[in-house]
């Protein structure tokens, strides 16, 4: 009974609308008062070590490393190489602004900031070339979750930390799951486009191509380094994000010339901001599973799941179902926090490689970004273009259709993930 309270008054809170840390906090010492099963001295342990961890630096340099790319004139440079690897296909502007987010993602980790970096650019252009506004609204909002999907990824961080998974092998494996879902988006944006016949005005031209290749080659470069470095034992993935910041700061400030100092202190005290918050999270986060596993919920989760099928994909599908209404209401930070190790322990049990859940994990929570009421990629969006959140998610429906399409692809086969890294 104590159990079921406990869980009931934690996820009250967090739909409730509270501050995340707060939702998870005040429910331990709930718990306490009524079955005092451990002792605050645990609790402050166990809130401790959700911070004390050397890989948790990786978080917010890999988020300084994505906002000084962008301020230094990064996007703009990736918007023009894709742009001329497409040409006057048709629907060349849908794809050259998944590709762009694609590019964009290997260097900032984050959906919003992908969306902001590529919409403001891409979004005016598509409506000029004749596309719909809310269509090009909600395509750029759901090809900018591969801003988590595309390594150096923030929840693949945050999975890693939280499970003690490798994170740079989280990083390697997370490419083949982004060529999956970008080429589905590719598909579904040129039934559209095919449909309403919008094509390019630009033919394809080799030279362009190279010149903008050639243009954009620093940037490029980024995550060749980081992800080489990591894979290659060069660095870790904390000294991989270090890497990547000093990288684009000497990018911006020096050969772009588009980076002020000015401006550069702005992005420190932003990212000030964003890492105790997220450390505010963290703390509790950490210490709601440590009590979780001591209470044997994650057990009694397992033994439900297992009650219903022991099946590998039957257990997948339910998962899917979870994950998709965990998302709808649930940020995706402490839904990882909270929810991984539970998970894992379930589906380790039918044969999933961490690894692999990793990326079912993240692709899963991606799809979060896009369905209200918690969808910060549209509200993004609604931001940038005035439209409202409802006909955005209108139009955005038939790439969300995409990712739950890539998300199956991905967790019915494991090859797409491990046959980089090699994991069997």
């Amino acid at each position: 009974m104590t159990n079921t309270i406990f869980i009931i008054f934690m996820f009250v809170l967090l739909f409730a609308g509270l501050p995340i840390a707060i939702a998870l906090f005040l429910p331990l010492f709930l718990l306490i008062a009524m079955n005092p099963i451990t002792t605050t001295t645990f609790l402050a342990q166990s809130l401790y070590s959700g911070v004390a961890n050397f890989s948790m630096l990786a978080l917010p340099f890999f988020m300084v490393a994505g906002a000084v790319m962008e301020t230094g004139g990064l996007s703009r440079r990736l918007v023009s190489a894709a742009n001329s690897m497409v040409g006057g296909i048709t629907g060349s502007f849908g794809m050259v602004t998944i590709i762009a987010c694609m590019f964009f993602g290997a260097v900032s980790g984050s959906a919003p900031a992908t969306v902001a970096a590529i919409g403001t650019i891409m979004i005016p252009m598509m409506v000029r070339e004749g596309y719909d506004k809310y269509y090009a609204t909600g395509l750029t909002c759901v090809a900018g979750g591969l801003g988590v999907i595309v390594p150096p990824s923030y929840p693949m961080v945050l999975y890693g930390i939280t499970v003690n998974a490798p994170i740079g092998t989280l990083f390697i494996a997370g490419i083949g799951p982004a060529l999956v879902v970008g080429g589905i988006l590719m598909v579904f944006n040129y039934i559209y486009c095919k449909k309403h016949n919008l094509k390019g005005n630009n033919k394809f031209n080799f030279t362009k191509m190279l010149k903008s290749i050639w243009d954009a080659k620093i940037a490029l470069a980024m995550p060749l380094i980081i992800l080489g470095g990591i894979y290659g034992g060069i660095f870790t993935a904390t000294e991989a994000a270090v890497v990547a910041v000093v990288y684009g700061i000497a990018v911006g400030l020096f050969l772009y010339k588009e980076l002020k100092f000015s401006k550069l202190w702005e992005i420190f005290k932003d990212n000030v901001v964003f890492i105790a918050g997220t450390m505010f999270v963290m703390a509790p986060a950490r210490a709601t599973g440590s009590v979780f596993a001591f209470m044997g919920i994650n057990r009694g989760i397992a033994d439900f799941v297992f009650s219903i099928t022991d099946n590998r994909i039957g257990v997948l599908l339910i998962l899917y179902g979870f994950l998709f209404i965990v998302g709808m209401f649930v940020q995706t930070t402490p839904a990882i926090l909270i929810l991984a190790p539970t998970l894992l322990s379930i589906v380790t049990q039918v044969g999933i490689d961490p690894i692999h859940f990793g990326m079912i994990l993240v692709l899963a929570l991606s799809i979060a970004f896009v369905t209200p009421p918690v969808a910060v990629n549209l509200f993004m969006g609604s931001t940038m273009t005035g439209i409202s959140i409802d006909k955005i998610t209108k139009a955005a429906i038939p790439f969300i259709v995409g990712l739950i399409i890539a998300l199956l692809i991905v967790g019915l086969v494991p090859e797409i993930s491990l046959f980089i890294v090699g994991a069997q």
